[in-house]
Parts: C-alpha cells; sequence; structure tokens
C-alpha cells in the first residue's frame, strides 16, 4: 500500500471561513427508501427475503453522479449535478440540480458510484460539507484509496440464528449507470421524488442469499455478490413522484457570525497533514491566538472546581495524550467516576462529544465536568466568581472577546478554541507512509491485518479493523456496540458508544469506556475471540464467528506492534 504524502499546512481561520453554499435551485430530487414500496424502518428486524432470510438495514449510503435529463425529443442535458452523496440514516435525502433549462423530458439518469477521475478525488481541498469530503460521508477507504460507492450494512435472521451483513460495492469498474422513465415538465419549481427499493437490490434479478452467497463484500474483482448488486441496481430505483409546485423542502445552511470578536485579533494557524479532510471549524468561534492563549490557561486552572482541587488538565495529562492512566476518571474528594478518560486531539473532526455523544458541541461538553458532581461539583456562577478576582484574568478576557465582563459563555468559547488546536498527525506510521522511514516487517505486517476484511469466502483473513477505525484519523467517530458485556447502570448511547481514535493509543491505556483492558494485547484479543453478541453488536462484528476470529497469536503481536506506530512524538517525548 502506497500514499502520496503531503506535508503539514496551515489554516487561518477567521469569520467567514467557508463561502457560502447554495442548496436551493430550480429542481430538488429527493429519494425515498423503501422496502417493497413501503418506507424502510432502520434496525428492523423485520424484512423478509430470499432464501427464508428476514433482514434490518442499519446502514444506508450511497455516492451519485452525472445525473442529466433527456428532453422529448431524445437529446441529453448535462451532467446537471456533479456529485451527490444520500444517507438514509443521516435523513440526507435530497440533492438540488441548479442548472436545468426549463423544457418538458422524458428520462433522468445518473450514475451511483464515481468514475476513476472523482474516485481519486483529492479530498484535502474542499470544504467541508462538500459530499466528497470523507468527514462527512464516511465512504472513502481511506490508505487504500478511493470511495465506497454504495454501503448495506444490517443484521439478518436464517435458521433461528441471527448474524450481521456488510455490503460495500465500490471500484470505479463497478459503477452503475441508472436510468429512470420519467415524464416532466420543468417550471421553476419542479420536484423529482425517486424510490430505491431495497427488496428489488437484494432480490431481483439475481438474489443475494447472506448465509449461501456471502455475508460481505468489498468488491474485488471477480466477486459474484458485486455482480448481482449491480445487476439488480438497475430496477432498484423507481419513479414515485413529480410535484408542482415544489413541495420538497431544502435544508438550508446557517451562518453564524462570530460571537464577541474582538476589534484586534491575530488568527491562530490551524495545521494538520495534508492527507486529512478538511474540518467542519465553527465560524462563530475563529480560532485567534488571544483566545487560544486564555483557553489554554482555563485548561489547567483548578478554580474551576468548587475546593480548587483539579482543573481539565487533572483528567486530560498531555503526556498520557490527553487521558490520566486511570480505569475511571476521578473528580474531587476521590469521586471515582464510571467512565475512562477520553483523549483530546483531533477533536476538530468530531460531532458528538463524550462516549455517549450526549454533547453536540465542543463548549457545550467543557462546562458539564464543572457542575457534574463527580468531577468538579461546582456551579458556572461560583467559577465565574473565582476567575473574576484574578485581575490578570480580566486583561486575558478583554483581550480575547469585546468587553472584559467573565460569562461562562466565554469561558466555553475560549476552551473549545484551545481544544480545536491540539492535533496529531506525525507519528512514525505518517513518516513511513510519506517515505521518510520505513515499517519493520512486524509492523507491516499489523497495518496489512488492519486493513484487510475477514471475508473466508474470497479467502481473506485479516483483522476487520479498518470499518471503524479507518481513514487518517483512525476513528468513524460514530457509536458502536462492539460485543462488550455491559454493565447495567451504564449502557451508553442505547449500547452503544463513541469509536475512539487509535492514534496514541499506545499512551492511553486502559482501554474501553469503562477502563476494562489493561494493555493493548487484551483489546486485540478481545476482537480476536468470541464476543457477547447481542441484537445491537455492529454488524461489521457480527458478521464474524461465533468464536471470533482466530487470528494466530503472531498476527495478534503484528497488530499491537502497528498500533504503536501511531503514536505522536510530541506526546510521548515531553522532557
Amino acid at each position: 500500500m502506497s500514499l502520496v504524502s503531503k506535508a503539514a499546512i496551515p489554516f487561518i481561520l477567521l469569520a467567514c471561513f467557508w463561502p457560502e453554499q447554495s442548496l436551493s435551485g430550480p429542481i430538488n430530487i429527493q429519494f425515498r427508501h423503501v422496502i417493497s414500496g413501503r418506507p424502510l424502518l432502520l434496525d428492523s428486524l423485520r424484512y423478509p427475503k430470499s432464501g427464508n432470510e428476514i433482514f434490518s438495514v442499519k446502514r444506508l449510503s450511497y455516492l451519485l453522479s452525472d445525473v442529466s435529463f433527456q428532453r422529448e425529443e431524445g437529446t441529453w442535458i448535462g451532467p446537471v449535478a456533479d456529485v451527490a452523496w444520500i444517507d438514509a440514516g443521516k435523513r440526507r435525502v435530497t440533492f438540488s440540480v441548479n442548472d436545468l433549462p426549463k423544457g418538458k423530458y422524458r428520462s433522468m439518469r445518473f450514475v451511483l458510484g464515481l468514475d476513476s477521475k472523482k474516485n481519486n478525488f483529492d479530498f484535502g481541498s474542499v470544504h467541508p460539507d462538500h459530499p466528497l469530503n470523507p468527514s462527512l460521508n464516511k465512504l472513502h477507504w481511506s490508505w487504500q484509496g478511493g470511495y465506497v460507492f454504495l454501503a448495506l450494512e444490517g443484521h439478518y435472521r436464517a435458521s433461528g440464528k441471527r448474524r450481521g451483513y456488510s455490503l460495500h460495492f465500490a471500484r470505479s469498474a463497478n459503477r452503475k449507470f441508472i436510468n429512470v422513465p420519467l415524464k416532466i415538465d420543468h417550471g421553476s419549481a419542479t420536484g423529482i421524488v425517486l424510490d430505491f427499493d431495497l427488496t428489488s437490490l437484494l432480490s431481483t434479478p439475481r438474489p443475494i442469499i447472506f448465509s449461501k452467497d456471502g455475508e460481505s463484500t468489498h468488491s474485488r474483482k471477480g466477486d459474484p455478490v458485486v455482480d448481482s448488486i449491480a445487476k439488480n441496481l438497475a430496477g432498484a430505483f423507481r419513479l414515485r413522484d413529480v410535484i408542482y409546485p415544489n413541495q420538497i423542502n431544502e435544508p438550508k445552511l446557517e451562518k453564524k457570525e462570530p460571537l464577541y470578536f474582538p476589534d484586534s485579533a491575530e488568527p491562530f494557524p490551524f495545521k494538520m497533514a495534508g492527507t486529512f479532510p478538511v474540518p467542519k471549524l465553527p465560524t462563530d468561534n475563529p480560532l485567534i491566538k488571544s483566545r487560544v492563549r486564555l483557553g489554554e490557561k482555563l485548561f489547567s486552572d483548578k478554580r474551576l472546581s468548587r475546593d480548587f482541587s483539579i482543573a481539565c488538565s487533572s483528567c486530560h495529562q498531555k503526556d498520557r495524550a490527553f487521558t490520566d492512566g486511570l480505569s475511571l476518571s476521578v473528580g474531587i474528594e476521590d469521586r471515582k467516576g464510571k467512565r475512562n478518560s477520553m483523549p483530546l486531539f483531533n477533536l476538530a473532526w468530531k460531532e458528538k462529544f463524550f462516549w455517549d455523544g450526549r454533547s453536540p458541541s465542543l463548549r457545550d461538553q467543557v462546562l458539564m465536568p464543572i457542575s457534574s458532581h463527580a468531577e468538579f461539583d461546582n456551579s458556572l456562577e461560583k467559577a465565574v466568581t473565582n476567575l473574576s478576582r484574578d485581575s490578570s484574568y480580566m486583561t486575558l478576557f478583554k483581550e480575547a472577546f469585546t468587553g472584559p465582563d467573565i460569562t461562562s459563555e466565554k469561558i466555553a468559547l475560549a476552551l473549545e478554541n484551545f481544544l480545536l488546536t491540539l492535533t496529531s498527525y506525525d507519528s512514525k506510521f505518517d513518516r513511513a507512509m510519506a517515505g521518510q522511514i520505513e515499517l519493520n516487517d512486524k509492523e507491516k505486517r499489523g497495518f496489512e491485518l488492519f486493513m484487510t476484511e475477514y471475508e473466508p469466502r474470497t479467502g481473506r483473513f485479516g483483522a476487520d479493523c479498518f470499518h471503524c477505525h479507518g481513514g487518517p484519523l483512525f476513528s468513524d467517530h460514530d457509536f458502536h456496540n462492539n460485543g462488550l458485556k455491559l454493565k447495567s447502570e451504564d449502557s451508553g448511547m442505547k449500547g452503544l458508544f463513541s469509536t475512539p481514535s487509535l492514534r496514541n493509543v499506545e499512551l492511553t491505556a486502559p482501554y474501553m469506556h469503562d477502563g476494562r483492558f489493561t494493555t493493548l494485547e487484551e483489546v486485540v484479543s478481545h476482537y480476536n475471540s468470541a464476543m457477547h453478541r447481542t441484537d445491537l453488536l455492529d454488524p461489521n462484528l457480527a458478521k464474524h464467528p461465533a468464536l471470533g476470529l482466530r487470528l494466530a497469536k503472531s498476527d495478534e503481536q503484528a497488530i499491537v506492534a502497528f498500533l504503536k506506530t501511531l503514536t505522536d512524538p510530541k506526546y510521548k517525548d515531553l522532557p
């Protein structure tokens, strides 16, 4: 595997970093995801299919390109839309066509997938809302290159047993041209609604029986499951409706102005690897040096806690990649929490925070420990009062915000500013990918296992790590059930927990949300052995044998060796 390296590139962010994007247009295309014509319900194990199997859908996400329309006389107009990303779980089911001339049309055509040029797209140069930004669509195959065109994952039941399936349709040679007959008289406000029927996708004309044909595919050349998907796609899309006037509501991007922006501000250069996708940084809290400096000071200030005994940095220590080395974090008066301290780097790419994702933003998250009984056990009002007694803080807040007054909102904005600057991208692995050094044979073997699917049907017996920990960030920043037996008092987000980044994982022991594993060897053994199987087990794990992958001990050791190459020296080699 190889990768063209890019140097770390600085980003300077001010009030309006991204140009405003228009999502409205003369025609909106909406997709309805259906089972035999009825609306699809996600995570519902109720749908019959070929082979006497019952299946559910946990994830349905796909990329479309080159949308064109055929006039009544037969000529084609387009492409009028370059790329669109549709995701059933995220309710992203609409995209706009803005430049279609008025007139009568008899057909619509698009491609499910991407040509080779788009498939090798340089995503490092686009805005966060671009449909090909991997942080947005989570469909990029990272170090292997290219995108997954269609990801269909879920569970199925056959012969009384519940299993998982994971169909990843990809590779430019497999992209599928879809033609949908329609009859429209295009005016200024027209909507087109298309059905994507999963019954057809899995059954017609080539039935896909998971227990017989295979529970997964990664679109290798010659794979019959891929051929069946490609064949079935042609009839899976149908016209549902044409709307006059347009009744499809397209979401608008919200443009936020900077909050309390000082008259004089020096931008803080945001640095990341060129292999990283562009993050969606908050436009109402642009990175400036005075605000980052204030946030860093607040991060280590024990006056935020009720008894002045702990600070944010107490549980998030830099030499441990911003963790604390304890199974469960400890608050004031040695109060033990119920979860492991999470690392704090590359947070700019996350959308939900805490192990259970209960916080929608960093600025919201940073205030919660202050009022938590198990952590700082303070009130926001008392924390503000404590800081206001320090004249140096009055100066720092005046430099970072309009007005010298200290408020909890400004505390949150300053901490968010600082935390967003904590990035990690310069490990032994990154340097090897850049051609500066070379991994040893054991580390290479670990990387190979990490990035290879477990798919006995096609002769591949990898560790399947990349599904949840793929990409340059080594996390999909999503929430999964990973086969742990959960405690009744802590089930996370309905049995799911956040996927932490594996960068610096050598430094962040102990592991899992409750710190139950002391070593990386124990973590790898968990994924290699029999898991606690429930209805919530992630499909990419549920498709594995009940007794586990059963990789050789030498393979387990190789994976651990590879994971240790993800350590960033700026966290490990501290004075």
